[in-house]
């Protein structure tokens, strides 16, 4: 699959409606899944997402059934029961539309991935909103310089999140989340609360790059799945096995949703 299919508001997308979108100012907010025989994990966390941003931006809920039919409805138009698919709702505010694009299947590469450190956060972090320039201009940047990817910091150097991630820490008993504002991306819903039954505790609290040192591996998460860190600027990260072994299971073994409900 090259092009990517779209559907918007469950019509295919012709040319006269794909300017829709690029007249609504960048205002609105989306969901990200890899889908696998029509199914995805964390089903339930993308319609939640969906759902509470909608009322944010907008006022009204959204009818998450709707759109989960609309997902069904775009795979089967695409041909595709393994893909990944972006759901966006935009505006005006008094119409919200949803937008359903389906492109190929993607993996989170198995390399130890490489963090440029830039000063910046997202706005209203916790809403996965359109218009993300500084992410992909702090992207562009760091692969300019050799990095898989940015790593968003504020103030004194605290760590929020990548770019397109969420990161971890392992400081030898738990896996340490940064407490900090930042979007709770749909692998890290799944995969925290499950850590547990696997013999890993879980926190969150602040991490800073002056206070690296105090950790022995790291590992980032999307929707493409989870990847060790191997450095930060500078500072390399060993590739811990076991810990990557355990995560991987813990996340892996996470039931997969039936995105079609009959």
């Amino acid at each position: 699959m090259t092009l990517p299919y779209v559907e918007i508001d469950g019509r295919p997308a012709d040319a006269e409606n794909l300017l829709v979108p690029a007249l609504t100012g960048g205002y609105g907010h989306f969901t990200a899944m890899q889908v696998r025989d029509g199914r995805v994990r964390g089903l339930a966390h993308h319609l939640t997402r969906l759902d509470r941003a909608n009322r944010e931006l907008f006022g009204p809920a959204l009818d998450v059934q709707r759109v989960r039919s609309l997902i069904a409805r775009a795979l089967a138009g695409s041909g595709q029961t393994d893909a990944s698919v972006r759901v966006y709702v935009y505006g005006p505010a008094e119409a919200p539309t949803p937008m359903v694009v389906v492109k190929g299947p993607a993996e989170m590469p198995s390399t130890a991935q490489s963090l440029l450190s830039v000063p910046y956060e997202r706005p209203v972090a916790h809403i996965k909103h359109l218009g993300g320039f500084a992410q992909g201009y702090y992207s562009r940047l760091a692969q300019r310089q050799g990095f898989s990817e940015a790593l968003l910091t504020g103030p004194g150097g605290v760590i929020a999140e990548g770019a397109i991630t969420n990161i971890a820490f392992w400081d030898g008993t738990s896996v340490v989340w940064p407490d900090r504002p930042a979007l709770l991306g749909i692998t890290k819903a799944v995969l925290d609360p499950r850590l547990a039954a696997y013999g890993l505790k879980s926190t969150h609290r602040e991490v800073t790059l002056a206070g690296l040192d105090a950790y022995s591996a790291a590992f980032v998460t999307n929707a493409r799945g989870i990847a060790p860190v191997g450095r930060i600027d500078e500072r390399a990260f060993a590739v811990d096995a076991e810990l990557m072994k355990v995560v991987w299971r813990a996340f892996e073994e996470a039931p997969w949703d039936v995105i079609d409900p009959g």
